[in-house]
């Protein structure tokens, strides 16, 4: 469910033209907040990615590796926007310490914050969290790292 207040600072369009990610795989549908160490994102959720035709059929559950990816791409536009990595890539390097709490289903919006803690001309870190809009509950919590080549 799209929430009618929110802003919407970059659509799926204006993402594409800072990180290379297309469709199927483009995974961020918005940014809505978006500064030099934090970036608040959205995934719409719907009953039509490629991914739930094969990912537990009988109970359509959004797999896991996935909700990471979708934060890493938020990440990586919180990255690439800025001037000094402009046209760059930023590689996802490693996760740590991901814990999945909630089941990520067909209808929800998955808000995505990602906070760069550390960032380098090579490489950075940052913490994750993806909450699901409609019941406030956390899906996943993680720590990613990136390469930026």
């Amino acid at each position: 469910m799209a929430d009618e207040n929110r802003t919407v600072l970059m659509d799926r369009e204006q993402i594409k033209e800072i990180i290379p990610h297309r469709d199927p795989f483009l995974l961020v549908d918005e940014i809505t907040e978006l500064d030099e160490r934090t970036v608040k994102a959205v995934k719409h959720v719907s009953a039509d990615e490629y991914y739930f035709e094969g990912h537990f059929p009988q109970e359509k559950v959004m797999p896991g590796v996935l909700i990471v990816e979708t934060l890493a791409q938020a990440g990586a536009v919180a990255i690439l926007k800025q001037e000094k990595y402009r046209g760059k890539i930023a590689y996802f390097g490693g996760i740590k310490s991901a814990k999945f709490r909630n089941k990520v289903v067909p209808g929800d919006d998955l808000i995505l914050e990602v906070e760069l803690t550390k960032l380098g001309s090579r490489a950075g870190t940052g913490t994750a969290k993806a909450t699901i809009a409609e019941s406030g509950k956390t899906a996943c919590e993680c720590e990613i790292m990136f390469v930026i080549g």
